[in-house]
C-alpha cells in the first residue's frame, strides 16, 4: 500500500489576481506606492479603484499595493485620476505596474 502524496504546498490566496506575470494582465495592472497600509484596507483600495473600473483582482502589502484591472484603459484612467491623491494622510505614487519607473533611467543629477 503506497499512497502517492506528492510534496506540493499549495499557498491559496483569495483573488490576489494581480500575481499573474502574462503581458496582457501586467498591462491593465497599477501599482499605488506610499499607501498608509495601517489604515487603508484592501477593501478601502477597491472601493477607490472601482469607480475606473472593474477590479479584477486586488492585493495590498505593507506600504504598497496593486490593483488588477480587466481593461489597460481603466489600468490607465487609475492611474492618471489617483496619482498625487493624499489617503490618510499619505500622498500616493500610481504607476502602471508593467512600465518602469522614470527615475530609474540614469543617476540621479541634482
Amino acid at each position: 500500500g503506497s499512497s502517492g502524496s506528492s510534496g506540493m504546498s499549495l499557498k491559496l490566496q483569495a483573488s490576489n489576481v494581480t500575481n499573474k506575470n502574462d503581458p496582457k494582465s501586467i498591462n491593465s495592472r497599477v501599482f499605488i506606492g506610499n499607501l498608509n497600509t495601517a489604515l487603508v484596507k484592501k477593501s478601502d483600495v477597491e472601493t477607490i479603484f472601482s469607480k475606473y473600473g472593474r477590479v479584477a483582482g486586488c492585493s495590498v502589502h505593507k506600504g504598497y499595493a496593486f490593483v488588477q484591472y480587466s481593461n489597460e484603459r481603466h489600468a490607465r484612467a487609475a492611474v492618471l485620476g489617483e496619482n498625487g491623491r493624499v489617503l490618510a494622510g499619505q500622498t500616493l505614487d500610481i504607476n502602471m505596474a508593467g512600465e518602469p519607473k522614470p527615475d530609474r533611467s540614469g543617476p540621479s543629477s541634482g
